[in-house]
């Protein structure tokens, strides 16, 4: 996986991780700067100064935190603002009676270059308590868990530099476990499909379905996301000019595109799955349903307790009666079934009579068992 990935979940956890307490609660130490990402780029200055293989300079420095900002879609900063920034890691140094200073050296004629005395040492060094250690052990040993994916190696390099960086080399039980099929197909194009998705790579796909058809499509892919065991990218399909979504395992295989990507403008993906169960969006022309289940009393309580969709609420607790409001698709249909003789579809009248008519096919084949065997005795 490219950085950009890597870079996203570096702000992400540092913007989550109680190393942030530093800089706002620490009696002993300054208020960081209210400046707009002052946080992030005092971090990647941090890491360039703790690098005595490198010999940044000013116009190094300048040029990497503007880069790091701009993967952000954050504004560039100043020369003025990074002069500010040095002054202030040095500030922090004397806060921190560090023996340890922040030095500039000569590089050649004019030219100086920025470096940590220590090459081992790190504003971010040693400021978590106990508690908070103990938090991100347990985190990082569930990150583990996915290590061996065929992640391009992004995952390991993130635990593996939180585990130098924080001595957690643990030797702990294993004591968490994730439901991951590791021989699923479709994991092999993860990493690079999350990739496309970041950076706005148009995409050519070849595609084959369930029914073996095969097509080729012209992708813009904007969102990726797993159900049920399965990784699905969801994007503007050029030819058809409508969202489709894509099953990974179902990819033979792509390329990039020197197409202009067409962003997209129209969905909100942090509610557009808030009407169905899985992956499957209807077509336009079809509308949401309101969906009355009974249940037997014992599946009830288990029903209650983990509701099958979030518009799901209660009917009747004597008579074990829910409603859902959604639109109806077949991943609904087959957790639906997947209750057995613990659930009845009571409206609408055409879903009863799907259901209805379905079971009847099953019965078909079951009774046709049970009759071809009395015959043969």
């Amino acid at each position: 996986m490219t950085h950009s990935l890597n870079n996203k979940i570096t702000l992400e956890f540092f913007r989550t991780c109680p190393l942030k307490h530093y800089f706002c609660h620490n009696k002993n130490c300054l208020i960081m700067p209210k400046s707009k990402n002052a946080e992030y780029r005092f971090l990647i200055l941090d890491r360039c100064f703790s690098n005595h293989r490198i010999k940044y300079t000013y116009e190094d420095l300048l040029r990497i935190v503007n880069e790091k900002l701009y993967e952000i879609d954050a504004d560039e900063i100043s020369s003025r603002q990074l002069r500010d920034d040095l002054r202030t890691i040095r500030e922090i140094l004397h806060s921190k009676n560090a023996e340890v200073e922040l030095e500039v050296k000569i590089l050649e004629g004019k030219k100086c270059y920025y470096q940590y005395s220590d090459p081992n040492f790190s504003i971010y060094n040693n400021e978590l308590s106990p508690s908070e250690i103990q938090n991100l052990r347990s985190t990082i040993e569930m990150l583990r868990k996915y290590r061996g994916l065929p992640t391009n190696g992004w995952l390991e390099e993130v635990v593996s530099n939180l585990e130098v960086k924080f001595g957690l080399k643990g030797k702990a039980e294993n004591l968490v476990s994730f439901s991951q099929n590791e021989n699923y197909e479709g994991l092999k194009y993860l990493s690079d499909i999350i990739d496309a998705t970041i950076n706005h790579q148009p995409l050519e796909i070849d595609y084959i379905t369930a029914n073996g058809d095969q097509y080729k499509h012209l992708f813009h892919p904007y969102y990726v996301k797993q159900y049920n065991g399965r990784w699905f990218v969801f994007g503007l399909d050029e030819a058809e000019t409508r969202i489709k979504n894509l099953a990974l395992d179902r990819i033979q295989k792509f390329s990039e595109l020197k197409h202009v990507f067409r962003k997209n403008e129209t969905i909100d993906f942090n509610s557009y799955f808030d009407k169905v169960v899985g992956v499957t969006m209807p077509d336009e022309s079809n509308s949401e349903e309101e969906i009355r289940l009974k249940f037997s009393p014992r599946r009830f309580k288990y029903v209650t307790s983990k509701p099958l969709h979030k518009s799901q609420t209660i009917i009747s607790e004597e008579e074990c009666i829910v409603s859902l409001r959604l639109y109806y698709t077949k991943e609904l249909e087959q957790q639906l079934f997947s209750y057995g003789p613990d659930v009845e579809v009571l409206s609408p009248q055409w879903i009863r009579d799907s259901f209805s008519n379905k079971i009847a096919e099953c019965m078909k084949k079951y009774f046709s068992m049970q009759n071809d065997c009395i015959e043969g005795v």
